[in-house]
């Protein structure tokens, strides 16, 4: 028998305010029509005022919680992805810890942008697969709304807040690639590309900075890299492209999914797609996915499906999970 990490309950929250991309024809040389056939993008959530990553975190968390029917005494770890967190220090994940009221156990952020939700989930496979952890919770919460720079239409019309949770549980599975639950995981990072995705501030530099995006150059690493790496994590299940029945990517851009799906061999009907809707959300993009694509009646148990991104870093990588 094989201990995995099986998702056992979803939850995503959004932000009060709707965006539409008309709003963004008032103050910048753009059009809905510019937006849509770029990036698939037809609005977003902004936070309010005063609403913080951890707070949208700590929403999407209860809602993991309520779908499986546990409470925050049944976690044992919280993972939050993030790159947009509250504070410098402590981590959003200690702050989502007392927000839900558990007292126990222990919490941590994980930093690699887009890419974020990937390595968490990869990193919380490895603590229930090591004993260390029955239940955590994952999280990927963004509010990339406070670093935009508001007179780049190429970036700023991109973005989007929002979070979204997976309860994980370890269970005693036979050990095949049958199982249910986090099945192969593979992550990457190329640090010369820093300059193609990056925010030009930080604690360090004593400045805020503002997103600063290569579009082009992104698009062309990230159709070639995430084939790459989910059909690299099927592999190490033992799986391939056939089996899939659910690719959930991150929501950056729809060419992107597009592209993906097509190097893949596989078909649109085989995506969950939400970027229409959210915008690009970062780490809270394939949580978010997931948990929409559940309530949807898209996903459903046994289902395989692979997760996949690409984001500043270079970081990028994948999951292979059966729900």
């Amino acid at each position: 028998m094989t201990r995995r990490a099986v998702v056992v309950g979803t939850g995503h929250y959004l932000p009060q305010r709707v965006v539409e991309n008309a709003e963004f024809e008032a103050t910048l040389d753009t059009t809905d029509e510019w937006i849509r056939s770029r990036s698939g993008i037809e609005r977003r959530h902004f936070a309010a005022e005063g609403e913080t990553t951890s707070d949208m975190a700590a929403k999407a968390a209860e809602r993991a919680l309520a779908d499986a029917g546990l409470t925050a005494d049944d976690v044992d770890a919280i993972v939050v992805a993030t790159s947009t967190p509250d504070l410098t220090f402590p981590s959003a994940a200690t702050m989502v810890q007392s927000k839900l009221g558990m007292t126990k156990g222990f919490a941590f952020d994980v930093q690699a942008v887009c890419a974020g939700f990937v390595y968490a989930l990869s990193n919380a496979s490895a603590l229930i697969a090591s004993g260390q952890a029955s239940r955590v919770m994952v999280i990927g919460a963004e509010t990339f709304s406070r670093i935009m720079d508001w007179t780049d239409r190429s970036t700023c019309v991109l973005f989007g807040d929002g979070a979204g949770a997976l309860l994980l549980e370890a269970q005693e599975q036979p050990g095949t690639n049958k199982d249910r639950g986090i099945l192969a995981t593979d992550l990457n990072s190329d640090g010369r590309y820093k300059d193609l995705l990056y925010v030009d501030g930080g604690v360090s530099t004593h400045t805020t900075g503002h997103l600063r995006m290569q579009g082009n150059q992104v698009f062309r690493h990230a159709v070639e890299k995430l084939a790459s790496t989910a059909n690299t994590a099927l592999d190490r299940a033992g799986l391939s492209a056939a089996d899939v029945d659910w690719i959930v990517p991150h929501q950056a851009n729809i060419r992107i999914i597009q592209g993906t799906a097509k190097k893949m061999g596989l078909s649109m009907d085989n995506v969950v797609v939400t970027v229409q809707d959210h915008g690009n959300t970062s780490a809270a993009s394939i949580p978010l996915a997931l948990s929409v694509g559940k309530d949807r009646g898209q996903i459903k148990e046994g289902d395989l499906i692979v997760t996949e991104a690409i984001g500043g870093g270079l970081a990028w990588g994948a999951v292979v999970l059966r729900w």
